[in-house]
């Protein structure tokens, strides 16, 4: 006989009604026993072979918190019905947030459907996400900040929840077995809160930005759970559908595609879908009064940009739209097929903005952006978004390559090479400037966006181009893209690949670049000039003292 138990209490009585039922399936008998009572869900569910004896309601006399399971064998019984399940890990063990994310689970899909009010910054309604068991769960959290949580449900029966910190710690009736597909629904509401004076983005507020009409959301790289409940961590990248409730007065947009947009009585619901995976920070709303430009490129991808009427003009004279499209094809054709099915860009009004943000299919600005900007957030499409990090520290992967893309841009434009560019910056910059003291390779989590992340990050790929050729540069980005589409990846990766690409032992090169500090010796090479535009504002980013 085996006797498998789950149960979830709270209390010491079970105050409220109490259901059973049973079902058999072959020689199997379940047995589901349920107490509800105000605020209170005590649950157990056991399964015994035909014909034993068990008493499933006596497993709620435990009286604490706790999830807790329990198994009890005769030595009959299958080895599924003898598994063992514990609780997913707090966090994924992230070099700089070691709290972000969770265990035990791989996410398949986010179902938000919420409302907002402007005037009131009142954010309410439920996230419905799909996930796969990657451990037999007893017990997953989700990341959420904030917000009062009303209902939890998984499998479509509630469940027990509790908040510590930022976990939202999630306990099912039942446990779930591994490589299970579940679904785990959220209620929640409140008001989102914004982060402010945080070292990481040099004290720029980041997360939910109340804008005065609406919103404007950049959660890099750790701002995503304070607006709906996740597993806040690039490594577990899912699909997204969003249904958002506005006043009739306001527009949204929001990743991937608009589906569809309903108006009811005072209200209008817009719907997005992003059907390619995606981490947790790159999902964004814009809400407001847009004006909306829907357009295709060259090369045929659709296009949706949408603009606050107040940079409407500075919009048009910046061609926005217009070079949004070239600068997409352009990287088509130099890093490979676009990876999502629209591009586009959202160019909102906001005070003291202190980033733009490459949310994916159509990056984010708090301005109207120069073709610099454009450029360098539409290569994180590929480089960032696409071909995500897989852990915080890599974080130059990101950065250092959409700066040498933006180089790039000016150097097709007919302005400086990429290598031109490495070697006036690198002549700028003395031995002892602190630039040269930080290893880009694991820059540390408060200057995890350092000048020297993004712009020596770039002279490492404008000095390999000079080392391997342009041929081999080429063909090691496309191939990266290619290899790693929709995937996460390390520093050790692109090292390999790019060892294997070139045919060169390039280990001396990459440490001197990548993670000694101290200024790396410049390969030799002639021509002299200044550096481009773009290189000239990418080094007036961060702290050079």
């Amino acid at each position: 006989m085996a006797l498998y138990v789950t149960f979830a209490h709270r209390g010491d009585k079970a105050d409220g009604e109490m259901f059973m039922t049973l079902t058999r399936t072959g020689h199997r008998t379940t047995y589901r026993t349920t107490y509800r009572a105000a605020g209170v869900i005590a649950a157990v569910t056991a399964t015994a072979m035909l014909g034993s004896t068990i008493d499933p309601a006596a497993a709620t006399s435990h009286s604490d918190l706790r999830a807790r399971t329990v198994l009890a064998t005769s030595g009959q019984g299958d080895p599924a019905a003898r598994a063992v399940f514990h609780p997913g890990s707090r966090g994924l063990g992230d070099s700089y947030f070691p709290k972000l994310g969770n265990g035990g689970y791989d996410v398949q899909h986010y179902g938000l459907r919420l409302s907002y009010d402007p005037r009131t910054h009142h954010l309410g309604g439920s996230n419905r996400i799909s996930a796969l068991a990657t451990q037999n769960l007893s017990r997953f959290d989700l990341d959420l900040t904030g917000y009062r949580v009303e209902r939890v449900t998984v499998d479509g029966v509630q469940a027990a929840f509790g908040r510590r910190g930022q976990e939202l710690v999630v306990t099912p009736v039942q446990g779930l077995p591994r490589g299970q597909l579940f679904v785990v629904k959220v209620w929640y509401a409140g008001v989102p809160r914004t982060i402010k004076g945080s070292p990481i983005v040099f004290g720029s507020d980041y997360g939910w930005r109340f804008t005065p009409d609406g919103a404007f959301v950049g959660c890099e790289p750790n701002a995503a759970h304070t607006w709906y409940p996740s597993n806040d961590h690039p490594s577990d990248k899912a699909r997204f559908t969003f249904a958002i409730t506005v006043p009739n007065s306001r527009k949204v947009v929001a990743n991937g595609d608009l589906v569809s947009r309903q108006r009811r009585h005072h209200h209008t619901t817009f719907v997005w879908d992003e059907r390619q995976p995606m981490a947790t920070y790159l999902a964004t709303l814009g809400i407001g009064r847009w004006q909306f430009h829907h357009t295709k490129t060259a090369r045929g991808i659709p296009e949706f940009t949408a603009v606050d009427p107040h940079l409407a003009r500075q919009a048009r004279q910046r061609h926005v739209v217009g070079l949004s499209g070239r600068i997409t094809d352009f990287w088509a054709r130099t890093f490979g097929r676009y990876p999502f099915s629209s591009t586009g860009a959202i160019v909102d009004s906001v005070r003291n903005v202190g980033f733009s943000l490459e949310t994916q299919t159509r990056p984010i600005y708090g301005f109207a952006p120069d073709q610099g900007t454009i450029s360098h957030e539409l290569a994180h499409q590929w480089f960032g978004d696409s071909v995500s990090v897989r852990d915080w520290r890599h974080i130059w992967l990101n950065e250092g390559f959409a700066t040498f893309a933006s180089w790039l841009w000016f150097e097709h434009r007919g302005g400086a090479t990429t290598w031109r560019d490495t070697k006036q910056i690198y002549n700028q910059i003395g031995a002892r400037n602190r630039f040269w003291r930080q290893s880009i390779a694991d820059p540390q989590r408060n200057t995890m966006f350092s000048a020297a992340v993004y712009v020596r990050g770039a002279m490492t790929l404008g000095a390999l181009r000079h080392k391997i050729g342009r041929t081999a540069m080429r063909t090691l980005l496309r191939t990266w893209n290619a290899q790693h589409r929709h995937g996460t990846v390390t520093t050790q990766e692109f090292i390999a690949l790019a060892h294997k690409v070139s045919g060169q032992d390039l280990t001396r090169f990459f440490r001197a670049w990548l993670w000694r500090q101290h200024k790396p010796a410049l390969p030799a090479a002639k021509g002299a000039g200044t550096p481009s535009k773009a290189a000239l504002r990418h080094l007036s980013y961060g702290f050079l003292g």
